[in-house]
């Protein structure tokens, strides 16, 4: 193993520890670990010149800038709508089919989420799910950390659709199409869906047993709904309903036509909501203001990580690790190259990202194993098999953005994300394996 490797290896462990440990906030190990490895590498060992780090920093913010601008609008955009009232009926009209049991309220949280995310992108689903549910866990006193788990697991089932990232990524990568990669790996999408509908209810029942049932009489029903529709009144805007509705619902339909920018459909967006609902500009202003924080929070971290993924790929250790991580495969393992692929890309989707993962070490794998007779389009179902762990990874954006809305830490959401995501892996590698997606 080279040097490069080893300090590549070093400075994620370094990041991790420091994360998982609580002894640094995210921003700041982001910028500051890798930055501290880079001058190592460069000072001590002579990889590449030490003058052009902060051009490394910067290539890696400019690749991310789609993705924080676009997250900035978004935590705007929603949050004005969830000022002015737009989501209080559905917020209303699931409280009133749920009725306060944690069981049914955990399900349609696993339900609800599979069908908003279909739109692929998962900051909208967060922001659209957590609008519509965290008020209910919260009056219910359920854990936040309930929801952001059962929605950043039951998103991670859709994100492998064909129009999502990694799946597009890998069929451009080893040139092929949809139906070869993604229809064998829709049995392994609905035993995963299932087993997270059987979780939900289990963890609901005990949620159940803590909290028990909130009873709810029609009277309790209105109680809750005049308090839920009554708070913040005075930047309601109920006369406004079907205008912001149809809004959403425009700018829901530019996200899916993939025409556009994200960035800018929800810059246009919030600049049309705030326009519509505050027409005093003071107003306008304080709308800004109260939702500032949580956008800038999301956004520092989203650049810290454009850093982390800059250094990572300018310093060449991006390309030392994936070399390692082939040549660590005995040869006498190559038939089981497709297996040894759906391993792998827990831990490279993970430390990686999407790009350097299936641009970089998925075709080398994929010629690898055609040596023993595996196509390509078994290495590229294999590879998407450990997206269920990529989505607890620091330098996924999105999740930012779902830790940020519901104030859930991410050891928090490592510590009980981690054992589901092994499960749906391992759900994906058996029922793959039995119905013929990869060779086992």
């Amino acid at each position: 193993m080279e040097v490069l490797s080893i300090l590549a290896f070093a400075m994620i462990l370094t990041f991790m520890g420091l994360i998982m440990a609580k002894k640094m906030q995210p921003v700041t190990a982001l910028i500051l670990v890798p930055l501290v490895f880079a001058i190592i590498a460069t000072y001590i060992f002579g990889y590449g010149d030490p003058w052009k780090i902060s051009k490394w920093m910067i290539d890696g913010v400019k690749q991310i800038s789609p993705t924080f601008t676009m997250l900035l609008f978004a935590i705007m955009y929603f949050g004005i709508m969830i000022d002015v009232g737009l989501f209080d009926p559905l917020v209303v009209r699931i409280l009133k089919i749920v009725k306060g049991d944690p069981v049914k309220i955990l399900v349609a949280t696993v339900c609800t989420t599979a069908v908003v995310a279909l739109d692929g992108d998962g900051s909208t689903t967060f922001m659209i799910i957590v609008t519509a549910f965290l008020p209910l866990y919260l009056k219910l006193g359920m854990s936040p950390v309930v929801l952001a788990l059962f929605t950043l697991m039951t998103n991670n089932v859709l994100n492998i659709i064909p129009w999502g990232g990694p799946t597009a990524r890998v069929m451009a990568a080893l040139q092929l199409d949809a139906s070869d990669v993604f229809n064998p790996l829709v049995p392994g999408m609905i035993a995963s869906f299932i087993f997270l509908v059987i979780l939900a209810y289990f963890v609901g029942v005990k949620e159940r047993k803590r909290l028990g049932i909130m009873e709810m009489d029609e009277a309790h029903l209105k109680e809750v709904e005049a308090k839920i529709t009554g708070e913040k009144k005075e930047l309601k805007r109920p006369q406004l309903f079907w205008v912001n509705l149809v809004v959403t619902l425009c700018l829901l339909a530019a996200l899916l036509s993939d025409k556009f920018p994200l960035g800018i459909i929800f810059a246009v967006g919030t600049s049309i909501a705030l326009t519509i609902n505050f027409r005093d500009v003071k107003e306008q202003g304080r709308r800004l203001a109260a939702h500032a924080s949580e956008a800038l929070n999301v956004v520092m971290v989203i650049i810290g990580a454009g850093c982390f993924m800059g250094i990572l790929a300018g310093s060449k250790m991006d390309a030392a690790l994936t070399q390692t991580l082939v040549e660590m495969i005995p040869e006498s393992l190559g038939p089981h190259m497709a297996l040894i692929t759906a391993i792998i890309s827990a831990p490279g989707t993970f430390f990686l990202s999407n790009d350097a993962f299936y641009y970089g070490i998925v075709p080398i794998l994929a010629k690898t194993a055609a040596v023993y007779g595996i196509t390509p389009a078994e290495i590229a179902r294999a590879s998407l098999m450990g997206q269920p762990i990529h989505f607890l990874s620091p330098l996924v954006g999105a999740l930012w953005l779902l830790l940020g809305i519901t104030n859930v830490s991410l050891a928090d959401i490592q510590k009980y994300g981690l054992p589901v995501a092994l499960g749906m892996m391992l759900i994906y590698i058996v029922v793959g394996g039995i119905f013929g997606a990869i060779p086992l």
